[in-house]
């Protein structure tokens, strides 16, 4: 088992793989460096001395400056290393596009086909309300239509999209819930939906029905409780509509092209950019290969590393639209006298993350090496297959509910310190290291740690291939499971 891993030859630093005290020595390569202090797993360690001002450089790029003089064995890290990060900045288009590594296996899972000819990987019964007032009521509802009609079948599963929003909001934050909301609504994991709204909030029903466009009348339902003297009763029954308008959906055999993967990170360390962040980059480049589709967003954790995503851009129109990306997040930071380098969070820092570029160079990994086909603004739904980048915040929440909302049937979201959460599509956890594996079954889907250990890198991702089509076949991951499953909605602006 490997105890130190140099990631790129011109690094001047390599990341511990274990804890290692002070005056232990570790190994790289031919080179052999004395620990001076203790540097726990996922730290970097120098390797050769670093002068103040000098460029500390992991995977390959600067991840900062060092701001004193790091000598070989010290512990490299927030007390002696600084961002280079600054605001907005201008960029040229020097496309350098690779092959995929890949080729198309013909590979199937079994999914629902819904009307509009979309795919679902789950059959569920959703209410979706217009407006937080009515949260409540929609608990009601779904709770007295169970006791009713006792098995769901075949229903997978049933869930109330609660959230705080659809009133007292102006701008782009009115838009922002009234799109996520269509969204979902027009989900292919949704085998019929309630729309229930009030009858006095900002995003009236009227309105809601207009931007949603085309829908299945069939297997979309709509309710305003302030029209009806028993919301539940008339509730229960429209559910009932709903259930039997289902009975005659099964599964069938569909390509792997039809599905949209969404990539995330979050509670990040200094494996994620070793183990589960480059795990996910070569499962994007596999689906590429296979005519499918990933997403990848959190636009903050790409500060630092957004010139290697601009160079994969598929044309200059689309490099354009990066840039455009990328500036115009930065700028909201700087519209809100924030840095733009106020990240990695505090746990992020505990697990070894230094900088944003640190951050964020491990965060692009996810990626993997494909050509970038498209770029959606907030709220769009995914157009075109291959990688597309969403632009979203770095929030998990926040950004995992933006990735089912653009038509994601699955997230995967890889983690080193570990999160329960779920969005309301299938959310996979994957572990960066094997300790928390361990500790968290009921957390963690997948152990990408394994991949520092004696397992050879192949055999696990075919094995993470198959558990995905597992999962698109009906396998419930450990957020399904717990029920954990919510959703959040980007506010920027004024609430009345």
């Amino acid at each position: 088992m490997k105890e130190i891993i140099h990631i790129h030859p011109g690094d001047n630093v390599a990341v511990a793989l274990r804890d290692y005290k002070q005056g232990e020595h570790a190994v790289v390569g031919d080179k052999e460096v004395t620990l001076l202090e203790d540097v726990a797993r996922g730290h970097k360690i120098a390797l050769v001395p670093i002068v103040p001002g000098e460029h500390v450089v992991k995977y390959g790029y600067p991840i900062g400056h060092a701001t004193e003089a790091i000598p070989p064995g010290g512990h490299v890290h927030t007390h002696n290393t600084r961002t280079n990060l600054t605001g907005v900045e201008a960029y040229s288009y020097e496309p350098k596009l690779a092959p995929n590594p890949f080729a198309d296996e013909q590979l199937t899972f079994q999914g629902y086909r819904r009307q509009n000819g979309e795919v679902g990987i789950r059959n569920e019964l959703w209410i979706v309300p217009t407006v937080g007032c009515v949260n409540g009521v929609a608990d009601q509802i779904m709770s007295a239509f169970q006791a009713e009609v006792g098995s769901i079948e075949p229903f997978d599963n049933t869930l109330v999209l609660k959230h705080n929003y659809g009133c007292s909001q102006l701008g782009d934050d009115h838009v922002h819930t009234r799109t996520m909301l269509a969204n979902a609504v027009k989900h292919p994991n949704a085998a019929g939906v309630l729309v229930l709204g009030l009858g006095c909030e900002n995003n009236n029903l009227a309105e809601f029905r207009e931007a949603l466009g085309e829908y299945d009348s069939s297997r979309v339902k709509f309710l305003l409780s302030q029209d009806v003297s028993d919301e539940v009763a008339e509730g229960v029954r429209l559910l009932k509509d709903l259930h039997a308008a289902a009975q005659g959906d099964r599964r069938e055999t569909v390509p792997l092209s039809e599905l949209k993967i969404g990539l995330k990170c979050g509670g990040s360390d200094g494996l994620s950019g070793i183990t589960a962040n480059p795990l996910l980059g070569q499962l994007s480049d596999f689906m590429a290969a296979q005519g499918g589709s990933t997403i990848l967003t959190e636009v903050p954790e790409m500060f630092g590393a957004e010139t290697i995503l601009m160079e994969r851009a598929a044309s200059e129109e689309i490099f354009e639209q990066i840039v455009k990306l990328i500036n115009d997040f930065k700028q909201y930071f700087l519209d809100h006298r924030q840095p733009v380098y106020e990240n990695p969070s505090p746990g992020n820092k505990a697990g070894g993350i230094t900088t944003l570029e640190d951050k964020s160079l491990g965060c692009t990994q996810k990626s993997g090496t494909s050509v970038i086909n498209g770029v959606l603004n907030y709220g769009d739904r995914l157009q075109t297959k291959g990688l597309n980048l969403l632009s979203a915040p770095g929030n998990d929440l926040v950004a995992s509910s933006a990735l089912a909302a653009a038509g994601c049937q699955l997230v995967i979201f890889t983690t080193g310190r570990g999160t329960p959460f779920g969005t309301f599509v299938p959310t996979m956890k994957v572990s960066t290291n094997s300790a928390l594996y361990r500790a968290k079954p009921h957390w963690i889907d997948f152990n990408a740690g394994a991949l520092v250990e004696d397992v050879e890198p192949e055999d696990i991702l075919r094995c993470f291939i198959a558990y995905i089509i597992s999962i698109a076949s009906g396998e419930w991951v450990n957020n399904e499971k717990s029920h954990f499953r919510e959703i959040a909605i980007f506010k920027t602006g004024v609430t009345l």
